[in-house]
């Protein structure tokens, strides 16, 4: 189906409660006096939202307004985890004594704003909806990133996301400029059409012999907005100062949430609207156009860059912001495969990451706000005083973002693998493997920190609050249930390979 706005409201039922949330936050703000109602009503909208998305799964799938978005089993899963990514964050700053008094009513519509954008980013099937998309995405992300009154830290790292993220996202709208122009439409539909064509001159003269340079140039360019999003080397430079400089709630939605976005968005651009499918599980880049091999060379990039620059931070935002990188570059494995395995691979590996990181940096939020530290010095001997159960989940998700059995992290690595080394890429995999072994080194200090090294003398007994460690608990158990019986996640990430074109 291809239904036009009106009709196509009943379906957006999700984004438009979004929509009211975000506004009715802005407004109750003026009137509201327990301020804490405000995020206990922001979390209610996301876990609303999330269920909404999910009645949708196996329901009727289109193209929704004019055929700017699409309703299928692809959209449904990235939004149920950007929606789960959304109350997390909302979660999180229920629970963060830095974010106790900056303007919840704002705070939170913002929050709700980025998980609207994040949702149209993964849905979007017209290059003008995705560049609207991603621009609102960032936009919100540079104010929550310096949201803190008073801090210069977060001013700073605001500052150079909007500087990154203007010149990413001007090359991005270049390149959809130049496809635009080749191709005559916004549509992925009609570009897959022109692009099946470009071996036998295209379709209806829209693109002449001698255009592939041209559409080269132009997905590199795209790469660059998408690559920004997802923190891809050599577009990754902004991601520790602003992972630093961020509220810790921001820091972890932008870790989990806007990587599963631009992934998303990523996917649906390089794959059913850029390459052709083959009926057979495989994907075929558009003849003269091997975007393929770039991106095998930036994923072994990324996630070596990522995990050698870790080794020596001591700031943990900083730690799991080089660690983000990296596992950027694990999720590229899947990515560049070319194949439905690697894409069920990757989509496996982004629900795992999600609830493992996310399960660090709620760890490192108890921490801070017992301590206000977030260095690995704050976590000497948190199993010994007060913090053993903290410390019990910081070691699973440690050990899970290593990739070492019997957790998910080792499952969704063994995944990706198994799709890299399928279509016998083995200096990939071999590079892969390597990294793999160097990131143990950076998770392990957290572990000896917590359980091998003497707190100091003078430092405080560590209170675990029960907001917090309710999340962790949850997070923790998912890692360990996932590592043992995945097969679910795995089912469901199978059915949602289906992208609707029309």
């Amino acid at each position: 189906m291809n239904l036009n706005n009106i009709q196509s409201l009943p379906f957006s039922l999700p984004e438009g409660l979004l929509a009211v949330g975000v506004v009715g936050l802005f407004l109750l703000e003026l009137v509201v006096k327990r301020k804490a109602l405000l995020g206990e009503l922001a979390l209610v909208i996301t876990a609303a939202v999330t269920c909404l998305v999910a009645m949708q799964s196996g329901g009727q799938e289109g193209l929704l307004f004019g055929g700017m978005v699409a309703l299928d089993g692809f959209s449904i899963f990235f939004k149920l985890l950007l929606g789960l990514a959304g109350f997390g964050a909302v979660w999180m700053s229920l629970g963060s004594d830095e974010m106790r008094d900056e303007h919840p009513g704002e705070y939170y519509a913002l929050l709700l704003s980025v998980t609207l954008g994040m949702f149209y980013m993964a849905s979007a099937t017209n290059m003008l909806m995705a560049y609207l998309a991603l621009e609102f995405v960032s936009q919100v992300s540079y104010v929550l990133t310096g949201f803190i009154r008073g801090s210069r830290r977060g001013a700073e790292a605001a500052l150079k996301y909007l500087v990154y993220g203007g010149v990413a996202s001007g090359a991005m709208l270049y390149g959809m400029s130049l496809i635009y122009g080749l191709t005559g439409s916004l549509d992925y539909a009609v570009i897959s059409q022109v692009m099946a064509g470009l071996g036998s001159g295209g379709v209806d003269g829209a693109v002449v012999a001698g255009a592939q340079p041209v559409i080269y140039l132009a997905l590199v360019l795209v790469l660059a907005g998408v690559g920004y999003k997802i923190a891809m080397v050599p577009f990754h430079m902004w991601s520790p100062d602003v992972y630093e400089g961020a509220p810790l709630p921001v820091t972890a939605l932008l870790s989990v949430g806007s990587k599963a976005a631009g992934f998303a968005m990523m996917i649906r651009f390089f794959y059913p609207a850029v390459s052709a499918y083959d009926g057979d599980g495989n994907w075929l880049a558009a003849a003269g156009v091997d975007w393929q091999s770039l991106l095998v060379v930036a994923s072994m990039v990324t996630m070596t860059l990522g995990n050698v620059a870790a080794l020596r931070q001591d700031n943990l935002k900083r730690l799991l912001a080089y660690s983000s990188i990296a596992h950027a570059g694990y999720m590229l494995m899947g990515f560049v495969v070319m194949a439905d395995d690697g894409l069920r691979a990757m989509m496996f590996y982004m629900v795992v990451y999600y609830i493992m990181n996310l399960g660090a940096f709620t760890v490192l939020l108890m921490v801070l706000n017992q301590s206000g530290r977030e260095d690995i010095e704050a976590f000497k001997g948190l199993a010994w005083r007060g913090g053993a159960l903290p410390a019990a989940a910081m070691l699973i998700f440690m050990l899970s973002l290593a990739g070492l059995p019997p957790f998910a992290g080792f499952i969704g690595k063994f995944y990706l693998f198994a799709a890299v080394i399928r279509q016998e890429m083995w200096v990939l995999a071999v590079v892969g493997g390597v990294n793999s072994v160097v990131s143990l080194y950076y998770y392990a200090r957290i572990v000896r920190s917590m359980y091998l090294d003497q707190p100091a003398e003078d430092a405080p007994q560590f209170v675990a609050d029960r907001h917090n460690g309710l999340l962790v608990g949850v997070l923790a158990v998912a890692t360990l249930v996932f590592g043992v019986w995945w097969r679910p996640v795995v089912a469901l990430a199978d059915r949602s390979l289906s992208f609707f074109t029309g």
